[in-house]
């Protein structure tokens, strides 16, 4: 693809903007990723419980609403709904936040993310369950619940039994 072919950055951004048929309340899945690839970005020393206070931080001002948070060493993978009020969409929200964690924490973050509403109850689950098996098939551990870098409402860590499929 040629550099004229390239969507330019102000349609990548607003391609994160749902339309207005979109309940406010939605939830998506997002994974953002690390550069390089490869290496521990996110799993290292303290910076697990560093980015979770982060991330609890935005939910207790009500910036987003994440139901899930999942660290790999090299990308994170969340669900999560957004306040849609002025300078509180996705995209703007997940910006600040990866800007804060690049200077605070010193975090190298790739451009965008990735992100997809969840569309139905079928979807809410597989995608619940695609993050939480995400460390096992990375080969990382043996059963997601020996992963201690999830953030969940009120807790890190396992100690909930999953919802059902």
């Amino acid at each position: 693809m040629s550099p004229e072919e390239l969507p330019s950055r102000l349609a990548r951004g607003a391609s994160h903007i749902p339309p207005d048929w979109v309940a406010t309340d939605s939830t998506f899945f997002l994974t953002i990723n690390c550069k390089p690839r490869g290496s521990d970005h996110l799993t290292a020393g303290d910076l697990p419980n560093r980015i979770f206070d982060s991330i609890t931080f935005l939910r207790d001002r009500r910036t987003w609403f994440p139901e899930m948070v999942l660290l790999m060493p090299d990308h994170l993978h969340a669900l999560i709904s957004f306040s849609w009020e002025t300078n509180f969409g996705m995209n703007r929200v997940i910006a600040d936040w990866k800007r804060y964690l690049a200077n605070r924490l010193g975090i190298s973050w790739q451009r965008d993310y990735f992100d997809h509403r969840i569309r139905s109850e079928q979807d809410h689950q597989s995608t619940w369950h695609y993050i939480r098996e995400n460390p096992v098939r990375a080969g990382l551990v043996e059963t997601y619940d020996l992963w201690p870098h999830v953030w969940l409402p009120g807790q890190i860590g396992w100690n909930l039994p999953s919802p059902d499929p």
